[in-house]
């Protein structure tokens, strides 16, 4: 196995190929005799999933490998160890809100996603939260933590024990898991049809269709 972490200032459209490259020497091999691709659609900024997805629909192409996307959160979910019931996903959305997810994992089912996931101020998202889960306790994980701990109603939740996990920031390895698993039981994506999960409208889309938002 080998994992390639973009942990520097490149832009990542420059350096996502040859990040690859390295990828495929160190494992010892090459994409012609990779048999699954695996790549999270979202969500995330922009640049970043739309490049994953770009390069990941070539390869398909090219050498008619098999694809298969997930949802980041739910990669960032299924972090939680001998996770049961609800996991509430979440990450920095900027602009003073969160990327959120709400996944439940039954005793005798696998994950599934509550609702559709969203992006929302972290004070909205623990409510949403307590909407869908009423009365049942909730496990929480994020890549910040930090965002919530002035939150009110998550002080009313951390008061009743639940804790914030931080997540694991390397998360190819979990979606390659992931994959697998969806490749295993049949649920590939069709390339063409593999679509990015923005959540947020890019900022072009926003001004394009509001010019009056601009600057706010």
């Amino acid at each position: 196995m080998s994992e390639q972490k973009h942990d520097n200032a490149e832009d990542y459209s420059s350096w996502l190929l040859p990040a690859v490259e390295r990828g495929l020497n160190s494992a010892g091999t090459v994409m012609r005799k990779v048999g699954l691709l695996a790549v999270a659609s979202g969500p995330g900024s922009f640049t970043g999933v739309r490049v994953g997805l770009t390069a990941v629909k070539a390869w398909a192409e090219l050498f008619g490998i098999g694809v298969v996307g997930v949802s980041r959160l739910e990669v960032m979910a299924r972090q939680v160890a001998n996770a049961s019931g609800f996991v509430a996903a979440s990450f920095d959305g900027q602009r003073g809100q969160v990327f959120g997810g709400l996944f439940y994992r039954g005793e005798k089912s696998s994950w599934r996603m509550v609702e559709e996931e969203m992006v929302i101020a972290p004070e909205g998202f623990v409510e949403w939260v307590k909407q869908r889960a009423g009365a049942e306790p909730v496990q929480w994980i994020s890549l910040d933590p930090g965002l919530f701990s002035e939150v009110a109603g998550w002080k009313d939740r951390a008061a009743q024990g639940e804790q914030m996990i931080l997540a694991a920031d390397a998360l190819a390895a979990g979606v390659a898991l992931l994959g697998e698993e969806r490749a295993r039981e049949g649920k590939f994506t069709d390339p063409l049809a593999l679509d990015a999960n923005y959540v947020r409208r890019s900022d072009a889309e926003i001004f394009w269709k509001d010019p009056a938002s601009h600057g706010k």
